[in-house]
């Protein structure tokens, strides 16, 4: 019996864990913290780099660092059959290929690497090497959304093959990827995924989980027999790998784990128009208190503002929980233009840190936390939390995880989690998550 390879995933932002159950996220990448994960029994663990969050010179720097201890941590846990994946957005927006060719670097050499973006949970397929996002029901080419306009990683091309060409800028050209599409997956691709080497690129299409499902199975078959596969994927592609069936806890049931029934917090860091929708919707409902956040004139506002801003927000904080409601701090959501890309990440950085001071000043007692947008969701995690590790409790809704901190966690043991992305889930969404963790609370 062959063993299963270890399923190795360096996450350019929290979420890409929302189709899995059961693992661990590992929030550093030191050689001790890698190792925690590859010895865990989960077959698949999750390293959080948050590099869509970063330059590209900074993601190349974090992959590489992360691959170099991860090497040695392999060599020393006497890891021989594994597989890396570089799970990125669903919507085509990320560092590809820097971090591809960081990994392929470090840890390589790979016979290939695929790319494999179709995530089903958020209406992502990919057909005839096609790229679609399902609007309203109807599959629109992921180059006429708004994500390809995307100001730090817009693109012009849904068709994957044109899409590596220009994001290599012409080093790998599109005659030379090697497309898998439907037919050839529903056929088997065992010969095809054998002759591969050199790194080929390839790109997948994915129209089910039942497509993915008997991709996986091919890939893993192939790499029992020692070939060498990396993935640049959004989350579908890993339920296939990991296979661990259904989670221990169902989403609708997930309230259990709130702490002793009390309200909790919600925090809304992303822009999209589908978060400002949902936060709309969630800010109608009983209970909920909302709390704007005047950001606009942060980068230049004095440290006594900042302070002042901050006490005042965990003030109200303070008062809502204090009246058993469920507290909402979000962004404004005026749209800002920046002079320029650096400006704009400094701007970000500057929005996430304020946020992060006020998830380290929320009540002790808080009974969950509702993480909106994904950069958000990693900051809450490795800095508003301090988090080395997380387990992953399963979804709360399709592609929306639901996490716990450690029972030792020194001001939140036990916390349950919600990382919500930004562009996930319909109108009603946020307020789904919020109905169902609030369920004891509104029973008692």
């Amino acid at each position: 019996m062959t063993t299963k390879p270890k399923i190795i995933v360096l996450d350019d932002d929290p979420t890409g864990s929302q189709t899995v159950h059961s693992c661990l996220l590992l929030m550093h990448w030191d050689i001790e913290t890698l190792k925690l994960g590859l010895k865990d029994d989960s077959p698949i663990f999750f390293v959080l780099t948050n590099t869509r969050a970063l330059t590209p010179e900074q993601a190349a720097a974090v992959t590489r660092e992360a691959c170099h201890n991860l090497k040695i941590a392999i060599e020393a846990e006497g890891i021989e059959d594994f597989l890396v994946v570089s799970r990125s957005d669903s919507t085509l927006r990320g560092h590809y290929p820097v971090e591809t060719d960081v990994i392929a670097a470090e840890v390589g050499p790979f016979d290939a690497h695929f790319l494999v973006p179709a995530f089903f949970e958020g209406g992502r397929v990919t057909r005839d090497s096609i790229h679609y996002l399902m609007i309203d029901g109807t599959p629109t080419p992921v180059h006429e959304t708004e994500f390809a306009r995307d100001s730090v990683f817009g693109y012009h091309h849904s068709y994957l093959p044109d899409y590596v060409a220009e994001k290599t800028q012409g080093r790998i050209q599109a005659s030379s990827v090697e497309r898998f599409v439907l037919s050839d997956i529903r056929q088997g691709s065992l010969e095809r995924l054998r002759q591969l080497s050199d790194n080929q690129c390839g790109v997948v299409d994915g129209e089910t989980q039942a497509d993915l499902d008997k991709f996986a199975a091919d890939v893993l078959a192939t790499a029992a027999q020692g070939k060498r596969f990396l993935f640049r994927s959004a989350a579908s592609i890993l339920t296939s790998f990991a296979n661990l069936g259904p989670q221990p806890v169902a989403a609708a049931e997930m309230a259990q784990y709130v702490r002793q029934g009390k309200p909790g917090v919600v925090v809304v860091g992303s822009h999209v128009k589908k978060t400002t929708q949902q936060l709309e919707q969630l800010l109608q409902e009983p209970g909920i208190i909302g709390i704007e956040v005047e950001v606009v004139d942060l980068l230049d506002e004095s440290a006594a503002q900042r302070g002042a801003l901050l006490s005042k927000t965990l003030e109200l904080v303070q008062e809502a929980h204090a009246a058993n409601k469920t507290p909402v701090i979000y962004t404004s959501r005026q749209e800002m233009v920046f002079d320029n890309r650096q400006t704009r990440l400094e701007f970000g950085a500057a929005v996430s840190a304020l946020l992060m001071d006020m998830v380290r000043g929320l009540p002790a007692n808080l009974g969950f936390l509702i993480s909106k947008g994904g950069i958000t969701s990693n900051d809450v995690l490795s800095s508003g939390l301090a988090l080395r590790s997380a387990r992953l409790l399963g979804q709360i809704i399709p592609g929306c995880s639901v996490v716990r901190t450690p029972a030792d966690h020194p001001q939140f043991p036990n916390l349950p989690v919600v990382l919500f992305p930004g562009n996930v889930g319909d109108a009603k969404a946020l307020v789904t998550v919020y109905q169902r963790l609030s369920q004891i609370q509104a029973n008692s």
